[in-house]
């Protein structure tokens, strides 16, 4: 079985477009957005020691070509990502995992240049925690900017083509240079803990809030219509527009 222990980093270096922003309100192709916990946790990643992944729900089948995630650097010290890895992995779930909890099984799509075609925002801010769930290192409050990343796969790169109602898992994991990274914590749950684990062992681990164990921890993402879908939703919504001024 292929799973986490192979999402590892290498180097490439093709050009990658720009990404627009991902706003409440525009489409999405996943069971609902899980949007940033504005006081929540911010859970380091950090290749290979730390890979970190959450399940979703595909809403609508079609190429997967741009992926928003939440994130926050320790203390706002803000530092460089010259590698990040993004993976889509089947699902395991908790009646057939050995662990006892829903988990990734095999890796199914890899894009491990993610940064390449990658645009970040400055979200919002609030008092925020950081949590190392390899070291259990727990600080709160630690920082206050929230980020917004934004990947947009670049020509060259085969999209994954997700299928209507199938559960799936999202890795993430990354190299950071000058300041430490963490994926955003969500208020929005949806099916299982989100999970942890190096990236060799393998081994999942549900992500737990560090002061509170009994509460599970979700990621705050989104995966949304590829761009030439949204262009077709923005156009039909304009001419919708005009037509009605006209009448």
């Amino acid at each position: 079985m292929r799973s986490l222990l192979v999402f590892s980093i290498v180097v490439a270096l093709p050009a990658a477009p720009a990404l627009a922003d991902w706003n409440v309100g525009d489409p999405h192709k996943m069971h609902f957005p899980q949007l940033p916990d504005p006081n929540g946790w911010d859970v380091k990643v950090l290749y290979p020691t730390i890979v970190l992944a959450d399940d979703f729900q595909c809403s609508a089948t079609g190429p997967i070509t741009d992926i928003h995630f939440w994130a926050s650097w320790k203390g706002d010290v803000e530092g460089f990502i010259p590698q990040l890895a993004v993976g889509i992995f089947s699902d395991i779930p908790a009646s057939q995992s050995p662990t006892g909890y829903s988990m990734p099984g095999d890796l199914l799509w890899l894009w491990d240049n993610a940064q390449l075609g990658m645009t970040k925002r400055l979200w919002g801010e609030g008092y925020q925690g950081w949590y190392n769930p390899a070291t259990g290192q727990a600080i709160y409050p630690d920082h206050h900017k929230i980020w917004q990343y934004n990947i947009l796969l670049p020509p060259g790169v085969p999209p994954f083509v997700q299928e209507q109602g199938k559960t799936y898992w999202l890795g993430i994991t990354a190299i950071t240079v000058g300041g430490e990274l963490g994926w955003k914590t969500s208020l929005n749950h949806w099916n299982d803990d989100a999970i942890w684990t190096p990236a060799d062992p393998y081994f999942p681990r549900e992500l737990r809030d560090p002061y509170l164990s009994q509460i599970s921890l979700d990621l705050a993402f989104v995966i949304t219509p590829e761009p030439a879908t949204m262009g077709l939703v923005a156009l039909g919504a304009s001419l919708l527009l005009r037509r009605r001024r006209s009448l």
